[in-house]
């Protein structure tokens, strides 16, 4: 019986005009996601080459490592390409000086600000959005318009049970909605290796996984348009109630819950914690000249008879101390204003994010971008890597100048022993090599929204069957 009323579902819905028009627009749509997503991987992939390569051209003819400030940028990721997330908001380069706070700029919006209006057309877009408003006027006269058509007292006539004509519907109706969605997802695929993005095979698993989570919203929306079709006696007051759920559930809370997060945790912005940072390295560097003019009094010997190149050493050796005590008080306080900034804001996240949980979207959209690596951990992982590198950098200044950076050295040299400056090798500046988190990182992210989608297809289901078990049928 179950197989039965999939397959008269399956037909009604393959040979009706809703199909055809579905299956035209989410076909183009899939594909033209693809494309662009290609598109711009590979426009980023020139840019992320192209600077590279310009930094390596502007050291050339340069003398001296403590001069350089090294940029570092992060790559493009094939899978930000298809679910952009907060990819082209955040900031894709960092200046990395030998300390200090450490800050990501050059976001891909700053570039082409009209991006910033309209924004891409990706996959989440396309789950989010149109997939889901497909999956309500599939699905939101299940009930109603057969009742409206007469047949639901038919089918209720010949002894069906009403778990199983509720079950079969249901599935009749997302399996013809995942039909026009895998075809266009193989081609779109098969299209985007074709056009040069590299995808590893765990980039083929996370997307696997993001088309599963679309899967499941769109299976919640088809649960919430059965069970508001089996609490309505017309089709079009159905209609009408599923398209007030699926705005307050898209567009509403999501935004409602940001809104009241930011009012209920206030975060410090980079500028305050810049301000303070600028604060302690004027107070430091004053300290440092009354403590330099100190040491020229009492130990610095030029007289006549004195030892000067034993002079010099002693002071390089004081300022390379004091210049290592400045950056471990700098260190310390940057630490400490990061952590503060860190767990407000995370603070705040949670708020947010349990609120706009309550909206099946707002749980695709966290779950999609958090295995798509562009979720809100992307800056935060970007400027860890470069605080690691800032760390390396620091190690290879004072490899080969003797000061991390910081340092205040004289130096003296008689006619003979002066020397025109050596060019440095461009090619000796260590390389930013960055790492994407891991499909099983990213997975671990995913979990808690995944499960909630699974949970709220039972949810939806469960009250479409227990609306359904009271429904007039006559």
């Amino acid at each position: 019986m179950f197989g039965l009323i999939v397959q008269k579902e399956l037909r009604e819905i393959l040979t009706s005009p809703r199909f055809a028009a579905t299956f035209g627009v989410v076909s183009l749509l899939i594909l033209l996601a693809f494309f662009l997503g290609a598109r711009s991987f590979n426009a980023e992939q020139e840019r992320y080459e192209a600077a590279v390569q310009e930094q390596l051209r502007q050291l050339e003819g340069q003398t001296d490592w403590l001069s350089v400030v090294p940029t570092v940028n992060m790559p493009p990721q094939p899978l930000a390409a298809l679910v952009n997330g907060i990819a082209n908001d955040v900031g894709r380069s960092a200046r990395v000086l030998a300390m200090g706070l450490l800050r990501a700029t050059g976001s891909r919006y700053n570039e082409e600000p009209a991006l910033a209006v309209f924004r891409f057309l990706d996959l989440e877009f396309i789950f989010l959005v149109v997939l889901s408003l497909f999956a309500i006027l599939f699905a939101f006269d299940l009930i109603s318009g057969e009742k409206e058509r007469g047949t639901l007292r038919l089918a209720m006539s010949n002894a069906v049970p009403r778990d199983t004509f509720v079950l079969g519907k249901l599935t009749g109706a997302l399996v013809a909605l995942t039909l026009p969605l895998l075809i266009p997802l193989l081609l779109g695929s098969l299209l985007f290796v074709a056009m040069g993005v590299p995808m590893s095979g765990e980039d083929w698993l996370r997307l696997a996984l993001i088309i599963v989570a679309g899967l499941l919203y769109v299976g919640a929306f088809l649960g919430i348009s059965v069970l508001v079709s089996a609490l309505t006696e017309k089709s079009s007051t159905s209609f009408l109630v599923v398209l007030v759920v699926w705005i307050i559930a898209v567009l509403v809370v999501p935004r409602g819950a940001v809104l009241l997060s930011a009012r209920s945790v206030d975060v410090p912005t980079v500028d305050s914690v810049l301000s303070q940072q600028r604060r302690l390295r004027a107070q430091l560097m004053v300290e440092d000249q009354k403590a330099m003019q100190k040491f020229f009094a009492e130990q610095m010997d030029f007289s006549e008879g004195g030892d000067a190149q034993a002079s010099i050493g002693r002071f390089n050796e004081f300022m390379a101390q004091q210049a290592e005590d400045r950056k471990a008080k700098l260190d310390e306080l940057t630490a400490r204003l990061e952590e503060e900034r860190r767990n407000r804001q995370s603070a705040q996240q949670r708020v947010a994010f349990t609120l706009a949980r309550l909206s099946p979207a707002a749980a695709y959209s966290l779950a999609s971008m958090s295995l798509a690596g562009t979720a809100l951990d992307l800056p935060r992982h970007f400027l860890d890597q470069v605080s690691a590198y800032q760390e390396g950098w620091g190690r290879f200044q004072k490899e080969r100048t003797g000061s991390a950076g910081s340092g205040f050295r004289i130096i003296i040299a008689t006619d003979e022993e002066r020397e025109e400056p050596k060019a440095i090798d461009p090619r000796e500046l260590p390389a930013f090599n960055y790492q994407p988190l891991s499909a099983a990182t990213v997975f671990r992210q995913a979990a808690l929204d995944l499960g909630l989608l699974a949970l709220f297809n039972i949810l939806f289901f469960t009250g479409a069957f227990v609306a359904f078990l009271r429904y007039d049928v006559r």
